[in-house]
């Protein structure tokens, strides 16, 4: 992990297209701006690890359907 220390109005640039800004600190807690091409996705880390959580719960009732299908299909009855 990079650790850098910024001041309020600073940035840091990833990659020549994500820009992160500081735009105030209050507290315990620092605003960010961020500037990225609008095909990067940018999400808090508790709202990606809920979409990745639902994407596997999807997948697996998705595999288990699949099963049951190719089962039916592979009866003989």
């Amino acid at each position: 992990m990079l650790v850098l220390s910024r001041k309020k109005g600073e940035s840091i640039v990833i990659n020549d297209e994500i820009e992160i800004t500081i735009l105030g600190v209050e507290g315990e807690n620092v605003r960010l701006g961020i500037s990225a091409p609008k095909n990067v996705e940018i999400f808090r880390k508790e709202i990606y690890l809920s979409i990745q959580e639902a994407n596997r719960e999807s997948a697996a009732q998705n595999s288990a359907g699949l099963v049951e299908l190719l089962k039916h299909m592979n009866d003989p009855k």
